[in-house]
């Protein structure tokens, strides 16, 4: 009587979850879970509060929100037992699994209910639940020991995995997993990439105008970026080499057929680092947002170029040019910083002081000055009064001011500036 009343009483909670784990393949679907388990339910007659169903993996512990959803509940005492398709449908790890038997030492948590098993607050039960929850775990860690060991032996065999270069295609044959074939439509092009950095003395940019031109496509049918073209000319798996994984210092010749020698590969590589500049300057531009595009009315973006000089030095270059935002086939011309600055300071000859609102400016300068002078270093005497050519000053700050001033400079300015045929105009 006793034993029914306690039947009577439990809640359970039909949890199911599919994971995305491998193991998992042969596993029944969510709703097969489900389906089973509430026959089973009929039939022994068992009081199902809710269902939850959930896709996350079990390998990471706290990483499912509706299993930790089903903990709280079971704290909060709506549910005290739990029917569920398998012991690893609950956990594959042991932080998961140690929670759940907490809760049955809590007296919170009465019963789990699985297909063919019964697990209750006994000694010799719980004990068999964590054996079946670990060995769960020792399957994932074992499969994770077994793909990594599997990986290694075909690394040592010389086929490397992952999807093959450009230049290359996997084999799609079962039993040719992870070799791959010179893909005769493209092996050439790469080819000619290589001799073209180290005979021509090419720049990757220069390859990557000519592969437009020549509109080269991958096998997928996309073209070539500028950082796709680099990461091909420092890959050393065309000369038949490969490290894996990437920067372990792993290093395996590969059994593929290289498209290039390992001389040439060389060449390239030196080619590339002599002309590697490291830009350590920050990308911040005096003029950019100040102007518009005479022809599209586009903004006026600016970038950097570095060129590396004979006796080691760099030097730096800043261009201004149509963002083309407005129009793709704007033929405005780029213009480079200091033609620009000399632009805008031809400008200021012609624009009205008054527009510029510089001179309250400086005499708020001049009467700083004035009071570092006079609290400062004690000269309350002789105030400096300057008649201050402004004209000049705005020249000055063009050439000479910080990068803040000379935007401070030109943001006073109430009409718009055009940049058209490297002129500067205002509108």
């Amino acid at each position: 009587m006793e034993k029914q009343q306690i039947q009577e009483e439990l809640k359970y909670c039909l949890y199911a979850r599919k994971s995305t784990e491998a193991e998992d393949k042969q596993a029944l679907s969510i709703e097969s879970q489900v389906k089973e388990m509430q026959v089973l339910a009929e039939r022994e007659s068992l009081h199902v509060v809710e269902i939850k169903r959930e896709s996350h993996s079990s390998k990471e512990v706290g990483q499912r929100p509706v299993y930790n959803e089903m903990l709280n509940e079971i704290r909060s005492q709506k549910f005290n037992a739990i029917l569920t398709w398998a012991p690893d449908r609950l956990s594959r790890n042991a932080g998961d699994l140690g929670s759940v038997v907490d809760l049955m030492d809590q007296k919170l948590l009465h019963e789990i209910r699985t297909y063919g098993q019964k697990f209750t607050n006994n000694p010799n039960e719980k004990f068999l639940l964590m054996i079946l929850g670990s060995q769960a775990k020792l399957e994932n860690d074992n499969k994770a020991v077994n793909v990594k060991r599997g990986l290694r032996t075909r690394c040592e065999m010389g086929l490397r995995p992952g999807v093959a270069p450009t230049g290359y295609l996997n084999e799609k044959h079962v039993d040719k997993k992870c070799q791959c074939r010179v893909d005769p439509k493209r092996a050439p092009v790469i080819k000619q990439m290589f001799e073209k950095v180290a005979y021509e003395q090419w720049s990757g940019r220069k390859v990557y105008r000519w592969l437009c031109e020549t509109e080269f496509k991958t096998h997928r049918g996309k073209p070539l970026v500028l950082a796709n073209i680099y990461i091909i000319l420092r890959n050393p798996f065309y000369h038949g080499e490969f490290e894996y994984p990437i920067k372990s210092g792993n290093w395996y010749t590969g059994k593929h057929t290289p498209i290039i020698d390992k001389e040439l590969f060389s060449k390239v590589q030196t080619a590339l680092n002599e002309n590697f500049i490291p830009k350590t300057e920050s990308k911040e531009f005096a003029f950019t947002k100040l102007m518009q595009c005479g022809y599209c009315g586009s903004g006026i973006s600016a970038d950097e170029k570095f060129k590396k000089l004979k006796d080691g030095g760099v030097n730096r270059h800043v261009y201004y040019f149509c963002t083309k935002a407005r129009n793709i086939d704007c033929k405005n011309e780029y213009i480079n910083e200091p033609s620009l600055i000399e632009e805008l300071i031809g400008l200021m000859d012609k624009v009205n002081l008054d527009e510029l609102g510089i001179r309250v400016r400086i005499e708020d300068e001049i009467k700083r000055f004035n009071k570092f002078r006079s609290g400062v270093l004690g000269h309350k005497q002789d105030k400096i009064e300057i008649d201050v050519d402004v004209r000049n000053y705005t020249k000055y700050l063009l050439r000479e001011g910080t990068l803040v001033e000379k935007r401070e400079l030109l943001g006073c300015l109430q009409s718009k500036l055009f940049l058209k045929d490297k002129k500067i105009t205002l509108g």
